[in-house]
């Protein structure tokens, strides 16, 4: 064995193992971001019935939650001009949600707190497209696993989020909350001492290109990494005033209306409209044998039983890219809000007349899990999807020139899509308050009184 091939040797293991290191910072930062960017959401409709009067519609709370996130994803990207600064963006969202979940902990009247829930949610919102955008900074292949941890993320922020709730709600309001207030100084911990910068995955790339692989792959791989190198030299230039107008951000919106905005507005409100106005109609007569038994103990659990079936697919479906399983081709995007429809209509009926025999409560126990499991599957699988879709996009052949340019499109294309899941979840809380008043109605029209009793 020749010194020259021990030495290639040796630089190869240090290269993989360098990309290696590089790869789990990138995952385990994306995966914060996700996660600590959602969390509070899920604290604060965890909190619901703690925050406000019993008095109060707690539908209040999850407009409070939505809506300010709404303005943000529907003001920035499509008002707002120029380059994007992600330093000054992540401190600005942690120090909007520290503030509003400090008003949330120590101020008592309800306008305060939903003040309070309104800025939090506006940081969140914010959050979520500032951390989409960045995805796009680097390479496509870089990129792509970026959006999938980040996704990953936003999946076990339901699962931690309402964990934390629990154990925190001891405490009291005060203390609990203001525990959860210190959680989003953990965005620019991660950001500024975590997160390796685009450059880092280039030198590595470029350091590890004479090793073995299929010519078709090193020619993708060195054209993604040529792209973001043209990036990050724009970057080092002094700086210009290009931005998109109103004509070019028209332009980039109008072939995605169709393609990705329409199967995610309409995933989520059937997905939300399915879990504030249907889930909590689904309601059976206590189990008294079998593993169910040991789960329900009283007609309220129902509710958070579907909540935690629901939050776990999510987070499974919305780990599939970071797990490595394949995306869903282009072409099968609008099958998860097909199958979403499909399971809002078995549910409805399901809640009104009864899929199954009274006499069968087990089956139809069994039946709703099983469909509130597809949903969080189909929920999850659509969001990962569609942002990953958006991220892999090769750039407007009539920008591909100007590197700064396709630096901007990238990023609004990505964060214009924000708005549509946010507007299905706003329209879902407005059709879910009539719909569980109806479905309630329906029950105890053929005798079951069990949401009369909540």
């Amino acid at each position: 064995m020749t010194p020259f091939f021990i030495g290639n040797l040796t630089d190869f293991w240090a290269s993989s193992a360098g990309k290696k290191r590089l790869s789990l910072k990138l995952g385990f930062s994306f995966f914060l971001f996700g996660l600590i960017n959602n969390v509070l959401y899920v604290i604060i409709l965890s909190a619901a019935l703690d925050l406000v009067p019993p008095s109060t519609p707690k539908g209040i709370i999850a407009f409070c939650n939505i809506a300010p996130a709404l303005i943000a994803k529907l003001g920035w990207p499509y008002f707002l001009k120029g380059r994007i600064r992600y330093a000054r963006r992540i401190v600005g969202c942690c120090t909007l949600s520290f503030i509003g979940m400090l008003v949330v902990a120590f101020h008592e009247s309800l306008y305060s707190r939903l003040l309070g829930i309104s800025l939090a949610s506006f940081s969140s919102g914010l959050g979520e497209m500032t951390f989409l955008q960045l995805s796009t900074t680097y390479s496509r292949s870089v990129g792509g696993r970026s959006v999938g941890y980040f996704a990953s993320g936003t999946g076990a922020a339901g699962i931690v989020g309402a964990f934390m709730w629990w154990e925190l709600r001891g405490l009291g309001i005060s203390t609990g909350v203001g525990i959860s207030a210190v959680l989003p100084f953990i965005l620019p911990v991660a950001y500024f001492f975590l997160l390796p910068r685009p450059a880092a995955f280039i030198h590595q790339s470029f350091s590890a290109s004479y090793t073995l692989v299929p010519a078709d792959d090193l020619e993708t791989e060195v054209d993604d990494d040529l792209s973001a190198q043209d990036d990050v030299e724009s970057r080092a230039e002094p700086k210009v005033t290009v931005s998109l107008s109103a004509a070019d951000k028209w332009r980039l919106v109008k072939p995605m209306l169709l393609k990705y905005m329409l199967p995610l507005f309409c995933v989520y409100t059937f997905e939300y409209t399915i879990n504030q106005g249907v889930a909590p109609t689904l309601l059976y007569p206590v189990p008294s044998h079998g593993l169910i038994s040991k789960i329900i103990h009283s007609v309220r659990d129902y509710y958070p039983l579907w909540q935690l079936v629901y939050q776990t697919t999510v987070f499974f479906s919305r780990s599939s890219i970071s797990l490595g399983l394949k995306t869903l081709p282009a072409r099968f995007l609008p099958a998860p809000a097909i199958i979403q429809f499909v399971i809002l209509l078995l549910l409805v009926f399901e809640s009104a007349v009864g899929l199954l025999p009274e006499d069968r409560e087990g089956g139809s126990i069994f039946l709703v899990f099983i469909l509130i499991s597809i949903e969080g599957v189909c929920g999850g699988l659509a969001y990962v999807n569609v942002f990953y879709r958006i991220n892999q996009e090769q750039p407007d052949p009539s920008s591909a020139h100007n590197p700064e340019i396709t630096k901007q499109e990238r990023e609004f294309k990505i964060g214009s899509i924000g708005f549509a899941d946010s507007s299905g979840i706003l329209l879902a809380s407005i059709l879910a308050v009539p719909s569980e008043i109806e479905l309630c109605r329906a029950q105890v029209a053929r005798g079951k009184y069990l949401c009369r009793g909540l």
